[in-house]
């Protein structure tokens, strides 16, 4: 079970065909070598994550321990993060061989640079 803060409710997430679709219409891009992150704003006062791993990345057991590397750099980069966004975040094939650690460190410098200013 996971601990207070640490979970990953149905609201934080984009979860229908329509709403990934959606993001392909008006949505700005950043790139880095291993996934590509789109975003743009939405009417809520919380953010909300979508994750692509498609077949052509990885294997199930792969394409699974990437989406959860990209829900925990969500969640642990959810405060530093500006409300009110819709993310998507997609996993290109060279992100499959990254250990833990580097995928983590990648989705967090991408993150990062959404972060609102100080």
């Amino acid at each position: 079970m996971p601990r207070a803060g640490q979970t990953f409710p149905a609201q934080m997430r984009l979860k229908t065909r329509p709403q990934f679709i959606g993001m392909n219409q008006g949505a700005r891009r950043t790139a880095s070598r291993y996934f590509v992150l789109q975003f743009r704003p939405n009417a809520l006062a919380h953010s909300r994550l979508g994750i692509t791993v498609t077949k052509k990345v990885a294997n199930a057991v792969e394409r699974n321990r990437l989406k959860r590397l990209v829900r925990e750099a969500f969640r642990t980069a959810g405060a530093h993060l500006p409300p009110g966004l819709d993310l998507v975040v997609i996993a290109k094939p060279a992100a499959a061989k990254l250990p833990g650690r580097t995928a983590l460190a990648e989705l967090r410098q991408l993150l990062g640079s959404l972060e609102r200013p100080a």
